[in-house]
């Protein structure tokens, strides 16, 4: 039986009904990787990268997995695809965008698929709701925690708690 790795993602939503199509997403990874180990709170920003478009909605999730890193990949990317997701151009609005950011203590380096997530300390929208539920892993190529990420990140976009 081959070892669980735990998987970190971060889910986001600018169109429609974003707090459902996170839920929705949420069950779905779950079905399709492996259990949740832990799960943040619901966090909203103005977008990122281009500030033309409604704020997004974002969530961390801790998933256990045995899946292998292109496997998740395409399970990510098919959840996207069952929310309506379209790839028109980088950094639009989208109806469900899954990242995946940690993968265990894995560094991965593919075409297709860079672990961690190469722009993670840029993005306090992904470090926030990281923090709430893996402060203290350390991340690899950084030599810090996740928790001292956030405190070191420049990025100035408010990110706020966010409640139906």
């Amino acid at each position: 039986m081959k070892p669980a790795f735990t998987v970190h993602l971060l889910l986001g939503s600018n169109l429609g009904d974003r707090a459902a199509l996170l839920a929705v997403a949420r069950q779905q990874l779950v079905a399709a990787i492996g259990p949740a180990v832990a799960t943040s709170a619901l966090y909203e920003t103005a977008a990122w990268g281009r500030e033309d478009q409604p704020a997004y909605l974002n969530q961390a999730l801790a998933l256990a997995t045995t899946l292998a890193p292109l496997a998740l990949l395409a399970q990510c990317q098919a959840v996207e695809q069952a929310a309506g997701r379209e790839r028109l151009e980088r950094w639009g609005s989208r109806t469900l965008d899954v990242d995946i950011l940690l993968y265990g203590e894995a560094q991965i380096d593919l075409p297709t698929l860079i672990v961690p997530h190469p722009r993670l300390a840029e993005r306090r929208f992904a470090l926030l709701p990281l923090a709430e539920i893996a402060a203290e892993i350390q991340v690899l190529g950084h030599r810090c925690t996740v928790a001292q990420l956030l405190t070191n990140c420049s990025d100035l976009l408010p990110v706020r708690r966010w409640s139906a």
